[in-house]
């Protein structure tokens, strides 16, 4: 595990001849050739129209950072705390399912990175590697992501078989109730496990790297799950609800963190019943067409809770500019997505440690520009709401 340090390394120089990504829309565009299109679209996709998915970057897009000068800034440091640890910078890994469709191994190498880099990683009930290895590569940053599939009791046992392999955060998601349908998904017969027709094939033989490396190390699945438990994606996961939560609460010793909330009045409600930590996220925009962007919600949220409950925050992060604007409107803690899965389809293992150097540079030299030297000296008088305008680029998360 990384230590803090009030003087972050510095990133990391590529080998000579490694392709070098700026940014994280190099690394999307890179992972558009690369993947099959169903697989592409399933990791960039989202529900309806991509309105949420389209507003989540529009609404960090449309907040403006007011640098501070002449300030004392030598000795900054990303370092944060969050629920009693201290941790090297203000971010970590959302949990994402079936993250081995972006490349094979993908899991491991987020895992590997958590290790190195002392940050969280969520790991998904629907992960492509289990949750036990997944503890173990990441040197104990992982946190398990609990749906309430196949029943309150099959969720319960699942929550006892991550504590038995010492996870010690558990993060509930509550905003899937029902799976939405997404239209590119829709179009292009993507189900899991995977069902291949002429169309599917003629789409891999396009992209014979990822294919054969695929089919090489064996097709991704739910690792979590086996014979008649196999996890069922369109599954109602409705069993999430209050009484669910207080049972959760009663059962689980550990942290315990409520994803995919956006509505003030829940966040108090979920703050009484005992929750640790509140995640704020509108789930990329992959569960409801018609919410609003998630970073509009946050600082609402962030009032009625006071200035010391923890949150989390996701949906449109992608650069460490956006993680310093999510602290700023009140998250104490951003996670990363499908960003993460874009630098691993785009060059592996050596792309995610260029992706997440680019994430602590671009933080770090904001954090000073503000005048700060500190994730915890930020908040509102740092932000210039401008009226927001749809990205000009083309990707919807």
């Amino acid at each position: 595990m990384q230590s803090p340090s009030s003087n972050p390394a510095k990133p990391k120089p590529a080998r000579s001849g490694a392709q070098r990504f700026a940014d994280a829309a190099d690394t999307r565009a890179i992972a558009q050739r690369r993947l099959p299109r169903m697989v592409f679209d399933y990791i960039d996709g989202a529900a309806g129209r991509e309105t949420a998915a389209k507003a989540n970057l529009a609404g960090l897009d449309g907040l403006r950072l007011l640098p501070r000068v002449l300030q004392p800034t030598e000795g900054a440091s990303l370092a944060t705390d969050f629920l009693g640890q201290t941790l090297a910078q203000p971010w970590g890994i959302a949990p994402m399912g079936m993250c081995n469709l972006a490349w094979h191994g993908a899991d491991t190498m987020l895992a590997r990175a958590a290790s190195q880099r002392g940050m969280p990683l969520g790991v998904s009930t629907a992960a492509s590697t289990n949750l036990e290895t997944l503890h173990r590569l990441s040197a104990g940053q992982a946190w398990f992501q609990l749906y309430v599939t196949g029943g309150t009791e099959a969720a319960l046992a699942l929550a006892d078989r991550a504590a038995q392999a010492g996870y010690r955060h558990l993060i509930l998601t509550v905003d899937v109730p029902k799976v939405a349908p997404r239209p590119r998904d829709v179009r292009n017969g993507f189900a899991m496990p995977l069902r291949l027709g002429p169309a599917q094939y003629w789409d891999f033989a396009l992209h014979p790297t990822w294919s054969l490396s695929t089919l090489w190390a064996g097709v991704p699945r739910t690792a979590n799950f086996s014979g008649q438990s196999a996890f069922d994606r369109y599954a109602s996961r409705a069993g999430a609800n209050w009484e669910f939560l207080d049972r959760l609460r009663a059962h689980w010793r550990g942290h315990l963190i409520v994803k995919g909330v956006l509505h003030p009045q829940d966040a108090l409600r979920i703050r009484d019943a005992g929750a640790d930590a509140i995640y704020v996220s509108n789930h990329g925009g992959r569960q409801l067409d018609s919410a609003p962007g998630a970073i509009e919600q946050l600082s609402p949220i962030r009032a009625a809770l006071g200035p010391d409950y923890p949150l989390l925050f996701d949906s449109g992060i992608r650069s460490g500019e956006d993680v310093v604007k999510a602290l700023a409107c009140g998250a104490n803690l951003v996670m990363l997505g499908r960003a993460a899965l874009y630098a691993i389809a785009a060059g592996g293992a050596q792309a995610l440690d260029q992706y997440l150097d680019a994430v602590q540079e671009s933080a770090l030299t904001a954090l000073v520009q503000l005048g700060v030297r500190s994730p915890a000296a930020l908040g509102p008088q740092f932000l210039v709401q401008t009226p927001a305008h749809p990205p000009q680029h083309q990707e919807s998360l």
